[in-house]
């Protein structure tokens, strides 16, 4: 394990510790998994170390869990839906949404067991691009980050925001909370 990459030294630690053989985990700050692979190519490492070196790359946030003592559903505003579909959009491009905007929401009213806030707690929502033999062709080939996400949503990349609305629409957490931390 290495800590956080954030030179060309650690980044050539650890892709020289996975060409051996090793697992190796380590994070990297990045918006999102897919920007990892530039990221890799600014720090000076070779596309060939890249693809031949990565197996999987998981983003995630921590957003506020909905406070189970409060939690409310409402009907999904109409700045919310469009909000949504925006997002949505930036996932799919314009290609047609796979995806239903929820009709109804969940949010914490606030209580005394939350201070008032409607969140007790956190959870990640997360992303995993999958370094198929697909992907590490094209990241040999120099593709850039756009043209990689559209592969890996082809290959059934489930992105952080769906994962965020998938667990909006389960109550877990909040459509506020989600575009907090997919715009920071």
């Amino acid at each position: 394990m290495v800590g956080e990459i954030r030179d060309n030294e650690t980044a050539d630690i650890a892709i020289n510790s996975a060409l051996t053989g090793h697992l190796m985990l380590s994070t990297l700050h990045t918006n999102d998994a897919i920007s990892a692979i530039p990221r890799f190519l600014d720090l000076g490492i070779p596309a060939f170390l890249i693809s031949s070196t990565l197996n999987v790359i998981i983003a995630q946030r921590l957003v506020r869990k909905n406070c189970i003592h409060c939690v409310r559903s409402i009907e999904t505003p109409a700045e919310v839906k469009k909000e949504i579909e925006k997002q949505l959009r930036s996932v799919y491009g314009e290609e047609k949404i796979k995806r239903v905007i929820p009709a109804i929401i969940f949010q914490g009213a606030g209580c005394d067991v939350c201070g008032h806030t409607g969140y007790s707690g956190q959870i990640g929502i997360f992303e995993a691009l999958n370094v198929s033999p697909r992907i590490r062709d094209l990241i040999n080939k120099g593709l850039t980050a756009s043209e990689l996400k559209k592969i890996a949503l082809e290959e059934g990349m489930i992105f952080m925001f769906e994962d965020g609305l998938t667990k909006v629409e389960k109550g877990v957490t909040s459509i506020e909370e989600v575009l907090r931390v997919i715009k920071e």
